[in-house]
């Protein structure tokens, strides 16, 4: 009995050859560092529209992933090349960081200053703690926002996540908050400063010690002159340099209070240590210059910022819904904690 056609044809196709493993790998790194960029891009032209530049190319960055995320889902083909974004570039955005901190400068012009930024320091991680603790709020988000507002914003939660072991949707919640809530008291002192009884100068102070990001310090003390804007920026790199020992006191506190897991080790922020070799590196002058120009210190500050920006929509691919439910206790805590810093630094001007 002959078997049924069907059974006895046989059908050649083509051999497909495997696609190579490292070829899928390079498409997905390569897309997802364009898939960042992307959205890096359309943060900072939103940035610059009137209405819509209360928030910054961060706060935006953060927020158009988030909003992608919970539409389209993570992008799991292009996960190697966000997750490059948001570890690795992350750590080159704040090296690239510390050529804004002239610490030669601090030194020198600013000893007085410092020691306030030391208070404004202690006193915004202490006191976000605190209120953190009695709204009952998340504490590893609420910690990440204290020193956030009392260091430099978003660089600063991004330099210490490592460090205290924060997930990812927690810094980029933290990163998000701290760009938005440093907007909206920037553009309150605008408003404020002239009917306030503090000399451009003390103003300038003021904002330095107080507000959260150095684009939140020139924002505020910019359209009170060139005298306000420098001291202000002086104030504030006191801040930035701060993070380091800073940084420094909170791995000692992870190995003491045993927050690390038994058998694993708590790796030292090497990147923090090219922040303070470029640090260094931009507080060197020769003739009465500075051997970096200041053009090109500026861009590449900016470069940084987008670099940062970048990492931070990596961070906002990592936000659900359900996390955004636990961020207004920590929200309320930071916007108290900021009402309060700003009027113990108003006393302190």
């Amino acid at each position: 009995m002959n078997k049924p056609a069907y059974q006895t044809m046989t059908h050649h196709e083509p051999q497909r050859t495997p696609q190579p493993e490292f070829r899928n790998k390079a498409l997905s790194w390569a897309g997802g560092i364009g898939f960042t960029f992307i959205i890096a891009l359309m943060g900072y032209g939103l940035s610059y529209i009137p209405g819509l530049n209360i928030l910054g190319q961060l706060a935006w960055a953060i927020l158009i992933a988030a909003v992608f995320r919970q539409v389209w889902g993570y992008p799991e083909a292009l996960r190697a090349g966000i997750q490059f974004t948001a570890k690795k570039l992350l750590r080159l955005a704040i090296i690239l960081y510390g050529l804004k901190l002239n610490i030669a400068i601090v030194f020198s012009q600013g000893l007085g200053l410092l020691l306030r930024d030391v208070v404004t320091v202690v006193f915004a991680i202490l006191v976000t703690m605190l209120l953190a603790k009695w709204l009952k709020a998340d504490g590893s988000l609420s910690l990440l926002l204290g020193i956030g507002t009392g260091v430099c914003g978003a660089a600063a939660i991004a330099a210490v996540s490592p460090i205290l072991k924060a997930k990812d949707e927690d810094t980029a919640l933290g990163a998000g908050i701290i760009a938005f809530i440093g907007t909206v008291f920037a553009v309150v002192y605008t408003l404020l400063q002239p009917f306030l009884p503090l000399t451009d100068t003390q103003y300038g102070i003021w904002s330095g010690i107080s507000l959260h990001e150095l684009a939140h310090v020139a924002l505020a003390a910019a359209p009170a002159g060139e005298d306000a804007l420098a001291v202000s920026l002086l104030a504030k790199l006191g801040r930035v340099f701060l993070l380091i020992p800073l940084s420094l006191i909170l791995m000692y506190w992870m190995r003491r209070t045993g927050r690390v897991e038994k058998g694993s080790k708590l790796e030292f922020p090497w990147f923090l240590l090219g922040f303070i070799a470029l640090s260094l590196l931009g507080s060197v002058e020769w003739g009465g210059q500075g051997i970096i120009p200041d053009g090109l210190k500026s861009s590449i500050a900016k470069s940084a910022s987008f670099i940062l920006a970048m990492a931070m929509v990596g961070l906002g691919l990592n936000i659900h819904l359900q996390s955004l439910r636990k961020a207004w206790r920590p929200l309320l805590a930071m916007t108290i904690t900021s009402v309060l810093l700003a009027l113990l630094t108003f006393w302190m001007s």
